[in-house]
């Protein structure tokens, strides 16, 4: 069946013309030139905190601009390519025509994504939790599996990752690890990660061959800033010190440099070793327990945030995605139904089209509860 170029372009120009009027182009370049004469200031560097805060955000303001100006071209060119090969009845332009429809199709369709992620912590970066739920040395092993499946695609994304936490299980696995994701917008994207992640395989610790279901929780916070108003008086934290563990409980730290703080008002328990010193795993315990109570203080301003990742139990009927490796091989989403057969790419990373599919779910359910 021929391509119907025409409307498929008219599409992607009044899906371009909605993701203009989101971001406010406008509103971008007024913001990009005020930080542009900040940055030009002799005096910036004198505060260099402040001044990372300033070139982080007009470096964002360009990408975000950049990001769409350059769609727009792009569905330009295309139309003069469609133009081209109809003119000349090119047959082989076509053909490049429409592949590269289908590649301006989706990245229109991941522009859209970007404009859904309105939110107030939206643009932050992300602190990720992973625990190990029921299931046993099984549930160990998958909360492993998922730490490297999100590590991998923040891996494919160019997005930095670092490692604060990682509490291994006696066998295999992890029982918990902390890390951030460090890319404007990660928390977006990886909010709609957060709750429980079932896996249905033959278990490999199994003798018997049998099969295993069991579970991890994700747990996903946005990165506090500084401008951020969450003080923790001194005598509201608990800090513990001990020694580093490796796999299968090793020492690896021959000195006290891991920290345990936990919030006493709310019980809240930060657990980091991954530093090199006590002084750097307190600064990094204190700055994701910080993050966690921003998320914690927004929830009780805002009642129609219920989804808190303390909530999520980790065991059956709470799940909201399932990962089956046998009989069959599928992941499916269990809020937006959204499925597929590799299971490998998934695990692998390829999770882009579930985390858009739960981006649209989210932004669908919360309009319908503002319509109620």
């Amino acid at each position: 069946m021929a391509v119907d170029f025409e409307n498929e372009i008219k599409h992607l120009r009044t899906t371009m013309g909605s993701v203009r009027e989101v971001t406010d182009l406008g509103r971008l370049e007024s913001q990009i030139s005020e930080l542009e004469t900040k940055v030009s200031a002799p005096d910036l560097w004198d505060d260099q905190e402040v001044a990372q805060q300033v070139t982080s955000a007009l470096s964002r303001a360009k990408a975000e601009h950049d990001r769409v100006t350059g769609m727009d071209t792009r569905v330009d060119d295309l139309e003069a390519l469609v133009e081209l090969g109809t003119e000349e009845n090119d047959a082989e332009t076509l053909v490049e025509a429409e592949k590269e429809l289908g590649r301006v199709r989706r990245a229109v369709e991941q522009l859209e994504v970007r404009t859904l992620l309105n939110g107030e912590y939206d643009e932050r970066e992300a602190v990720v939790t992973i625990r190990a739920g029921a299931g046993g040395v099984d549930a160990a092993d998958f909360a492993e599996m998922l730490m490297r499946m999100y590590l991998r695609w923040a891996e494919r994304h160019g997005y930095p990752t670092a490692v604060l936490d990682t509490s291994y299980a006696e066998e295999a696995g992890l029982k918990s690890a902390t890390f951030e994701v460090k890319a404007p917008y990660a928390f977006g994207h990886l909010a709609v990660e957060a709750g429980t992640h079932r896996l249905v395989r033959i278990s490999p610790f199994d003798n018997q061959g049998r099969r295993q279901t069991s579970f991890a929780a994700v747990e996903v916070v946005p990165l506090i800033e500084s401008t951020d108003s969450i003080e923790i008086p001194e005598n509201d934290l608990k800090i513990d010190v001990f020694r580093s563990s490796g796999p299968g409980g090793q020492s690896v730290n021959t000195t006290d440099s891991a920290v345990r703080m936990t919030h006493l008002p709310t019980g809240t328990v930060v657990s980091m070793q991954n530093e090199k010193s006590q002084i750097q795993n307190r600064a990094a315990a204190l700055r994701v327990l910080q993050s966690r109570l921003l998320l914690l203080k927004k929830a009780e301003e805002d009642a129609a945030r219920k989804e808190m990742a303390g909530d999520v139990k980790a065991s059956w009927g709470e799940q909201m995605r399932s990962y089956v490796l046998h009989p069959y091989q599928m992941v499916k989403d269990l809020r937006t139904n959204h499925e597929v057969g590799s299971t490998s790419a998934v695990l692998d990373g390829e999770i882009d089209d579930f985390i858009e599919a739960g981006i649209r779910w989210k932004r669908a359910r919360e309009k319908s509860e503002d319509r109620a």
